[in-house]
């Protein structure tokens, strides 16, 4: 039965693709299916009414695609809808997104984390909760990247506007002193060549694609879910034009693939 499942990967936008990126790494086997919710985006100016009213019309879009398993792979969906999806479905897996600021605590050398995140991630009580948690006696500075979502939705990873936006935005990250930044976007590991231009090479970048891959697995593993067999080719759909999608996917995914419209 598990080789006839897929696994449903949500974002907002394009950053999920690199969680889909690392998924597909570890787990080769398995048939990805990714849905972006361009037409929605960005997910930080919406309500949390508003986001949990959309995640339960996809968590039903990938049921009906025979999903095994949920990834939400965006932080501003895992704070506002997935206790509320976890306890719609209760036996199906749904694994979320939060920054990485346990392996960023024992990570820093000095003490000085920097947190790279949208506006709504940093407000949100779940990020409070984990710096309550796991940040003992590291200081975390947080800084808002308004912008950068869009320009990594554009395609545009290095171009000026993208790099004046970065170096904004790190300069007080950099005069605290941080040795350890968490990128608490999806949409940020798509930065980190431009990123190893404007910080010290000392200073390590913390994100989370891999670690959401490796708990995916374990989630599979618990219900005898993995596949042995050869995966299917990844199917992307997205709510907005799929032309926008299809444009970036071989800049970001690493290859062409064709895109259907999610009509909901």
């Amino acid at each position: 039965m598990a080789d006839c499942a897929t696994v449903g990967v949500f974002d907002s936008g394009v950053g999920g693709l690199s969680v889909l990126r690392e998924i597909q790494r570890l787990l080769p086997q398995e048939t990805l299916l990714y849905l972006a919710d361009g037409a929605h985006i960005p997910y930080g100016e919406k309500s949390q009414a508003y986001i949990r009213e959309r995640l339960v019309r996809v968590a039903e879009f990938f049921r009906a695609q025979h999903a095994k398993a949920l990834v939400l792979a965006c932080n501003t969906a895992t704070v506002a809808a997935v206790a509320d999806l976890r306890e719609r479905y209760p036996t199906w897996p749904i694994i979320g997104m939060e920054p990485a600021v346990k392996p960023a605590a024992a990570a820093t050398r000095n003490g000085k984390v920097g947190v790279l995140a949208t506006t709504g991630t940093l407000q949100s009580a779940k990020f409070a909760a984990l710096l309550d948690r796991f940040a003992g006696d590291v200081q975390v500075f947080t800084q808002p990247c308004p912008g950068l979502v869009e320009q990594v939705e554009a395609g545009d990873l290095d171009g000026p506007i993208t790099r004046a936006l970065l170096q904004r935005y790190l300069e007080p990250l950099l005069t605290a002193g941080c040795d350890t930044l968490i990128l608490g976007c999806t949409h940020y590991p798509f930065l980190k060549p431009l990123l190893a231009q404007l910080i010290p090479p000392s200073i390590s970048l913390i994100d989370t694609g891999a670690a959401v891959a490796r708990h995916l697995r374990s989630q599979l593993e618990k219900v005898d879910g993995l596949n042995t067999g050869p995966a299917l080719p990844t199917k992307f759909w997205t709510s907005a034009a799929p032309d926008s999608l299809e444009g970036v996917l071989p800049l970001l995914w690493g290859e062409a693939a064709g895109v259907e419209r999610f009509s909901d």
